[in-house]
């Protein structure tokens, strides 16, 4: 190249990449967790959290708290609330701790939500029922840990989601969390979005 000829063009910046705000239902049965480890997730992915026993009725809370099971009819306005929540997250991203137990109450969160994934929180019975059994004061007592198991429909291959060993301590379900989700999912808000930190509600 002659001295004097300019410079040959610097070319175009390859297009920066998008990252989706992760949206996210932790679920499992009673005691495996799901409050905590989603606060965790929320702080770790600076999305908003929300815990979906905050959206039973003061009626669903009575049930539970009497031993009684709630039947679908209890639960779906419920679900309902819970998916309301989620579309509105759904640009911004965050993560909701529900128990989801069967594939019809995650088909209601995905009608208002369709591009919501699961953590699932799966375990041992006797380490669940340790857990329900040692939590002062919650409404729903370790006699329903039973009927949660045997409610429970694990994920299906269809149902975009991971499943986690709610064995693990907080700190290590969450990198697992990131280790198994998509990239797209895991990239943390630029400094300065942050939400407020979730409150500590130690499930």
């Amino acid at each position: 190249m002659n001295p004097t000829d300019p410079p040959p063009p610097t070319p175009p910046a390859p297009p920066r990449q998008t990252f989706a705000a992760p949206l996210l239902v932790v679920m499992g049965v009673t005691g495996s967790g799901k409050t905590t480890v989603g606060a965790a997730l929320g702080q770790r992915l600076r999305v908003p959290f929300a815990d979906a026993d905050d959206f039973h009725s003061p009626a669903n809370v009575a049930k539970m708290s009497a031993g009684v099971p709630l039947d679908d009819d209890d639960r779906l306005p419920w679900l309902h609330a819970i998916g309301a929540w989620l579309a509105e997250h759904a640009a911004g991203g965050g993560v909701v701790s529900c128990s989801a137990l069967r594939r019809s109450y995650r088909d209601v969160l995905r009608e208002s939500a369709p591009g919501v994934s699961f953590v699932h929180l799966a375990g041992d019975r006797e380490v669940v029922r340790r857990r329900v059994a040692g939590r002062p004061g919650h409404f729903m007592p370790a006699t329903l840990v039973a009927s949660q198991f045997a409610t429970l429909e694990p994920l299906e291959p269809d149902e975009h989601g991971v499943v986690l060993d709610l064995g693990r301590s907080v700190d290590r379900l969450v990198e697992d969390y990131l280790d198994a989700a998509p990239l797209p999912q895991t990239r943390p808000r630029p400094a300065g979005s942050d939400p407020e930190p979730p409150a500590d509600r130690g499930e």
